[in-house]
């Protein structure tokens, strides 16, 4: 294909999804409905439950100007050869490929975030700060920012490095080698995650004695779960919302409660959330989501390796030769309607997970206890109780609420 036809094709993927997405967001909005279901009725007092039809109301209404704007900054970069325009710009000053692109991504990135810095504000210290939610201090937001940049620098670029390098020294089959890497990779974030990299983030504390720790203990102990460690992080430095996750794989799984999720539930509900995690691991969850991850991933670089080396696709973002890092933003564009596919079957398939997993704590713990705690974390986060049947098929990786409950109930 000439360069040419290349750009129309990229500019019609984009706006095509972009016109997607704006229409599920407008169907998901013109989904609410004022009546609380009979099955939540005394959890959700019908005052707060407007309240949380205002926040989703709010917050759909603003996806809808940062989206726009963030599409007419990103089409007109297509449209007028701003990425090749950068290239050039950048050329003189890199010797090396590899640095090149470093320098590259991290313009675009750096460049993307400052001009989305007002709509993350807002959404931080206006809508959040508006509902109740937000505990983000300024210092707090700033540090957060900061960090970001040096991690992401750190891993993004020594990843990105990698590949620049396996593709111009390897050649075509570099998918093979960066895909063993990238395996690794997960598997490491996916071992050390919570000892290495949430502590920068996010402070960690044992869970002391008590009622609590003794329930969660004999619970494990109960369905033969190896648990190593129970963590308390201070997520209500960041916001009023909860959640709870385990890590680690092999032995030794460390248990991580928000301070958040421990302050708004009774010992029996937290036991009941615990098992619905440790159900994602007895169903053998984890392994199997890593699985598919490793196949996308292998899937996605062996088309890259198809395209990474044409230099039409360079042309067609205005550059004035081949470059990879061009490429590469060309590939992701190209590459999105497919990948949009293999997020579907992902996310069917993270939804069945979870009825699995609510089925597990119902089995080995209590389906009583679950299902209060599931209504009470709604509550608290004023999920939306009606969301489009549409939406939810596209976006949701767990199913509504009212669906969980209906499953626990009929289980």
């Amino acid at each position: 294909m000439t360069p040419t036809t290349i750009l129309y094709i990229v500019l019609a993927i984009s706006a095509v999804s972009y016109l997607f997405d704006q229409i599920l967001d407008y169907l998901n909005l013109k989904a609410q409905r004022k009546d609380v279901p009979d099955e939540i009725a005394s959890f959700y007092d019908k005052e707060k439950y407007i309240k949380s039809l205002d926040y989703h109301r709010e917050q759909t209404r603003f996806s809808f100007l940062t989206s726009a704007f963030s599409f007419a900054i990103s089409f007109s970069m297509l449209l007028f050869g701003g990425f090749g325009w950068i290239d050039a710009l950048l050329r003189p000053y890199f010797g090396n490929e590899i640095f090149l692109a470093l320098g590259f991504f991290g313009s675009i990135i750096i460049g993307s975030d400052i001009l989305t810095l007002p709509f993350q504000w807002h959404a931080t210290f206006g809508i959040e700060e508006k509902y109740g939610f937000n505990k983000t201090t300024v210092k707090t937001f700033i540090i957060d920012k900061l960090k970001g940049y040096l991690l992401g620098g750190l891993l993004g670029g020594t990843l990105l490095a990698i590949l620049i390098f396996s593709i111009n020294w390897i050649g075509p089959n570099f998918w093979i080698w960066f895909g063993l890497l990238a395996a690794s990779f997960i598997l490491f974030m996916n071992m050390f995650y919570t000892t290495l990299f949430l502590p920068l983030f996010n402070k960690l504390t044992p869970l002391g004695e008590g009622e609590l720790k003794n329930a969660i203990e004999e619970f494990a102990k109960k369905v033969e779960f190896p648990l190593d460690n129970i963590f308390i992080m201070d997520g209500s430095k960041r916001s009023k919302k909860a959640n709870a996750f385990f890590s680690g794989i092999g032995k030794k799984k460390k248990i991580v409660l928000f301070d958040t999720l421990i302050d708004n539930h009774t010992t029996e509900e937290l036991v009941a959330v615990l098992a619905h995690e440790v159900g994602h691991f007895k169903k053998k969850h984890i392994v199997w989501s890593y699985v598919l991850s490793i196949i996308q991933i292998f899937f996605t670089l062996f088309v890259l390796s198809l395209m990474v080396f044409n230099q039409n696709l360079s042309i067609a973002l205005g550059g004035q030769e081949q470059a990879i890092h061009l490429n590469l933003i060309a590939f992701m564009i190209l590459f999105s309607p497919i990948s949009s596919i293999t997020g579907l079957f992902t996310s069917m398939y993270s939804r069945k997970n979870e009825f699995e997993a609510d089925a597990y704590a119902k089995e080995t713990f209590s389906g009583a206890a679950l299902a209060n705690a599931l209504k009470k974390l709604s509550v608290d986060s004023l999920s939306n109780l009606y969301p489009h049947p549409v939406y939810v098929f596209f976006h949701y990786s767990h199913p509504p609420l009212l669906k969980r409950l209906e499953a626990i109930n009929r289980q």
